[in-house]
């Protein structure tokens, strides 16, 4: 075996497989994105409740409100925040006893005078380690205290005030409220607006500005200036929050509407090409290309290399290190900064990755047919859109399994978290360009392109189909996007080997992309 089989396979192999698998088992005490994009949405639920037709032109308007909205939008939104609370709360409690456990292995193992040479990259990680628990408790510290105030205002205005004076009580005594004492005098100033009598603090219209926002600062404030009894300000706010209201009807029709059109049609869909399938068989279309392997000239060794090498070395250590040495201000503050930042380190590890493909690859020129294939002239069109559809209930269904199993748990992609809560149309074009652009075409020729056809060498279609959607997933470093991820890569594949055409899971995966981020930019609009 030649030395560079032996580094490929016994070192650079098991360092890879060991940093995925501590990322994986790191993204296990994260939070879901789903759990704070679900949030998002019952916000603007609540405020969408709270909008009233002045007019009877308005009926259709009112009509898609309550169909929207359900009967009881106010105990709807109680019960996700309850569940949202002991998600945090659990988390909470995991790192909280993480932290524990770091600092009696501290006391315990005893700290040399003269540490080796080799000892500071130890010590070092483990600080590290530390740290990045406790930014993680500070910031569950923080959302619960979030949660206690809008919880607190749910059960007051559903009539359960004993209730919520309890949540706000609980939240002013917390040793935690010290890392930001304005959640403690907000608690306050809504328990004496709720109080029978009432208390109006000093100063009270400030902290229910500064730390409540949408439908929960809207119906303080309104409670504060009726006690006030300050009739133009309490008409300016209602009048602010009726025009809020109407745009949030607007929002939630739009990210509920669309998708769920586009998901029926993807279930009529599906419908029609399994029973196609039973009725036709071999001339069916899902069974059009679907058990002919691509001609493969190279073995796993040239595929593994490819992986190792270009996308996870480049990817996880050779990018963020180069990226590290740039003279750039951190922590990155700026949006714009952070989504170009975003951009450039994907393009590096894209650019990487393909030379790596293309040097692996070189010696096999010319390849054989359907390797790589770009198409204009082809339905592939059709294949990307159909594949889309089809792809949304599948994914759903998986989805609302995957919640289930997680409980709010197991990490996302932070580049959602970032498109959610940037409101900058530079930024936005920026994340845009990366998730629905760059990714689409890179992930596609690496995985679709070239792994997907690489194992028809040693496995049929269909399992080649099921091993590269299930290593796309896990490459996404998330244990709660593998589920997911895995069935939307299986969709791409049958769109690909079915169409054996790379642009049409470039389309599917672009559209993908692009609604995600747009139902973020609308979620996260003010």
């Amino acid at each position: 075996m030649t030395l560079k089989r032996l580094v490929l396979f016994f070192v650079m192999t098991p360092i890879a497989v060991l940093l995925a698998v501590s990322a994986l088992f790191g993204s296990w005490q994260e939070p879901q994105f789903q759990s704070r994009l679900e949030l998002y949405q019952t916000n603007i639920a609540l405020q969408a409740q709270a909008w009233q037709s002045e007019d009877s032109s308005d009926d259709k308007l009112q009509a898609i409100q309550e169909a929207i909205l359900g009967e009881q939008p106010l105990e709807s939104a109680t019960k996700q925040y309850q569940e949202a609370r002991q998600s945090v709360q659990a988390n909470l409690d995991k790192v909280n006893n993480k932290l524990a456990q770091l600092r009696s292995q501290a006391e315990i193992t005893p700290t040399p005078p003269k540490p080796l040479p080799d000892a500071p990259p130890t010590i070092k990680t483990s600080k590290q380690g530390e740290q990045q628990l406790q930014e993680s408790f500070k910031q569950l510290q923080k959302l619960l205290a979030e949660l206690d105030l809008r919880l607190g205002i749910l059960q007051a205005q559903q009539g359960q005030t004993d209730t919520a004076f309890k949540t706000w009580s609980e939240l002013q005594q917390r040793s935690d409220i010290n890392i930001n004492p304005g959640f403690g005098e907000t608690a306050a100033v809504l328990t004496g607006l709720w109080s029978n009598p009432p208390r109006i603090l000093q100063n009270a219209q400030e902290p229910i500005q500064k730390n409540l926002e949408g439908w929960f600062r809207y119906t303080a404030l309104v409670k504060l200036y009726q006690l006030q009894q300050r009739q133009d300000a309490l008409s300016a706010v209602k009048a602010a929050q009726q025009e809020s209201s109407a745009q949030a009807v607007v929002k939630l029709a739009v990210i509920g509407t669309i998708p769920t059109l586009a998901a029926l049609i993807g279930l009529i869909l599906l419908i029609l090409l399994f029973a196609q399938r039973l009725l036709k068989g071999k001339a069916s279309l899902l069974a059009q290309n679907a058990d002919i392997p691509w001609s493969t000239p190279w073995g796993g060794e040239t595929v593994l290399q490819v992986f190792i090498i270009g996308f996870f070395f480049m990817g996880q250590i050779f990018v963020p290190l180069v990226i590290s040495l740039l003279p750039i201000p951190r922590p990155i503050v700026d949006v714009r900064l952070q989504a170009f930042s975003v951009l450039v380190s994907y393009f590096l590890v894209a650019l990487g990755a393909l030379l790596v493909l293309y040097f692996s690859l070189k010696r096999f020129f010319p390849l054989p047919e359907f390797w790589f294939r770009f198409r204009f002239q082809d339905n592939w069109f059709l294949w990307g859109l159909g594949g889309y559809c089809t792809a949304l209930p599948v994914v759903v269904v998986v989805s609302l399994i995957n919640q289930q199993l997680w409980q709010g748990q197991g990490g996302s992609n932070p580049l959602l978290q970032l498109a959610l809560e940037s409101q900058d149309s530079i930024a936005l074009g920026i994340f845009f360009s990366t998730a629905a652009i760059a990714a689409p075409f890179f992930e596609e020729i690496l995985f679709r392109g070239f792994l997907l056809p690489s194992l028809t060498r040693y496995l049929p279609v269909w399992g080649s189909i099921l091993i590269s959607s299930l290593l796309f997933a896990i490459a996404h470093l998330s244990l709660s996007e593998i589920l997911p991820l895995t069935a939307l890569g299986i969709v791409l594949g049958v769109v690909y080997t079915r169409s054996r055409n790379l642009l049409a899971p470039m389309l599917l995966h672009s559209l993908w992309n692009s609604g995600t981020l747009l139902s973020l930019f609308v979620l996260g609009s003010n």
